[in-house]
């Protein structure tokens, strides 16, 4: 974007601004907000103005009791104060993405000031990426830019449908975007030897394409939450009640005869922190992974497991995290992510290229005051997991072409 000149014209910029917000509709974490600030302050800074468009939640999943919207949880009004304070600029608000109020506004935007519009998700046409809906947010500005990473892969009318409406010159990656692809590229393609990747969540089938393409550039893969217990389930050990996928006991098993031929050490927990229930007031025990006792569940990673993959963190040149190593929500059953958090910190102290992404992973980061102690913080789940994976993104594939 930096060889667009952006004087006197229209950005229209899909921003990623779908925040955590409470219940009196306060933002509890801007995280996504500040890692677009750069791109709309080089527009506003090159003479151009800013008109922002972005989702906020599922709000057609769900509707008042009459059927209707409920305008008032998923509207993105709820962001303009702080947009105001953050941009200290005029920021306009359309109630509408497209139609009179959204064309009139933009119309009369001034250079230097920014027009943010209405939910993209209030219309069915934003998810099924139709055309005509897409050439009335078009129409809305001279130049696009998508700097929206997580929702790039999604071939939403807002994300992906938009840029056929705009001629390549007119059409380019944000700094956010660009720096996410970078990173992640430089992750895959360039990593620094030896290379650590640790996943951890609730199912390996989500988890299964992202494993394998780690087998590609790996030296240590580190499995934790509570997808780990079903590889122990599939080595015949005892997992009491943990969340197990039974139908992937063979895929489980697949995966670890794949990394043995190519060399690649896997790494499970050899202790975790059990509960007798899914609870914040759970009795907790520590026990050997592969001898949970019946009644009792596997909610964490153990400590002597904390030690192990922390220092094999430690001693990495890359690391890839993407997934909590416990129910990280949970007090009792958050250390394993903790630790796990910390010793990529030291890593990077130590030179390490480390990149973080996944919801929890990020919010584990986040909440210990590390972000800025790791080499790079995904704003997108699920976009960065299919990146990861190998997979060719809608949003990122309608820029480059």
């Amino acid at each position: 974007m930096k060889q667009i000149d952006f004087k006197g014209k229209k950005a229209l910029v899909r921003v990623d601004f779908n925040v955590p917000l409470d219940k009196s509709f306060q933002i509890t974490d801007d995280t996504r907000i500040r890692e677009a600030l750069p791109t709309i302050k080089h527009i506003l800074d090159a003479g151009g103005s800013a008109i922002l468009m972005s989702h906020l939640g599922r709000p057609l999943e769900k509707l008042n009791a009459d059927g209707t919207i409920n305008v008032q949880k998923f509207t993105l009004n709820h962001l303009v104060k702080h947009l105001r304070k953050k941009l200290k600029t005029k920021i306009h608000f359309a109630d509408d993405c497209v139609g009179k109020s959204a064309v009139k506004k933009a119309a009369a935007l001034k250079p230097g000031e920014v027009l943010l519009l209405e939910n993209t998700r209030f219309h069915a046409e934003e998810e099924k990426g139709d055309a005509e809906f897409s050439k009335k947010l078009a129409a809305l500005g001279d130049v696009y830019i998508n700097d929206a990473f997580g929702t790039a892969h999604r071939a939403h009318a807002s994300t992906t449908i938009v840029a056929n409406y705009f001629a390549a010159p007119n059409k380019a990656f944000g700094f956010l975007m660009e720096r996410e692809i970078e990173n992640a590229t430089k992750a895959m393609h360039e990593p620094a030897k030896p290379v650590t990747c640790v996943t951890g969540g609730a199912k390996v089938s989500d988890k299964l394409l992202l494993l394998e393409k780690f087998l590609d550039y790996a030296d240590n893969i580190i499995i934790g939450g509570a997808m780990a217990y079903t590889f122990f389930l599939a080595k015949k050990g005892s997992v009491g009640n943990s969340l197990v996928e039974a139908d992937r006991l063979k895929t489980a098993k697949d995966f670890l005869k794949k990394a043995k031929e190519a060399g690649v050490k896997v790494y499970l927990p050899k202790d975790s922190v059990c509960g007798d229930k899914f609870a914040v007031d759970a009795a907790v025990q520590t026990c050997p992974s592969n001898q949970i006792p019946d009644g009792w569940m596997g909610l964490d990673i153990g400590p002597a497991a904390a030690r192990q993959f922390a220092g094999i963190i430690r001693k990495s040149s890359t690391v890839i995290w993407n997934g909590p190593m416990g129910v990280f929500e949970m007090e009792a059953f958050a250390n394993g992510t903790k630790v796990v958090a910390k010793a990529c910190a030291q890593a990077t102290k130590k030179g390490a290229f480390t990149m973080v992404g996944g919801g929890d992973s990020v919010a584990a980061v986040n909440q210990l005051k590390l972000a800025k102690k790791v080499s790079f913080v995904s704003t997108g789940g699920g976009a960065m997991l299919e990146f990861l994976e190998g997979k060719e993104l809608p949003g990122i594939k309608a820029i480059k072409g």
